[in-house]
């Protein structure tokens, strides 16, 4: 599975991105450059993110520095699903 491919469907879903998820890199950043990713929506895409893996993310895991790029995001992902194992 390409988590990467998989965090960018959920961002695209969650924030209504239409096209512009097309353009989403490793490297894009999100808090602060995707207008739609505000508090309401991280949690939405948390949710989402939740509901797609299997996996619970807890309040203490909940850190800016993991929304701060598509690629931080998508290995955030990664380690929930390899402690998941």
């Amino acid at each position: 599975m390409d988590v990467q491919q998989e965090v960018t469907k959920v961002l695209a879903e969650v924030l209504h991105l239409e096209g512009r998820a097309a353009g989403l890199r490793r490297e894009s950043p999100l808090l602060g450059a995707l207008p739609e990713l505000d508090s309401i929506a991280v949690v939405g895409v948390i949710t989402t993110l939740e509901e797609r893996f299997g996996f619970t993310v807890e309040d203490d895991e909940l850190d800016g520095s993991n929304f701060a790029t598509v690629g931080a995001l998508s290995d955030f992902v990664s380690g929930k699903l390899e402690t998941a194992r």
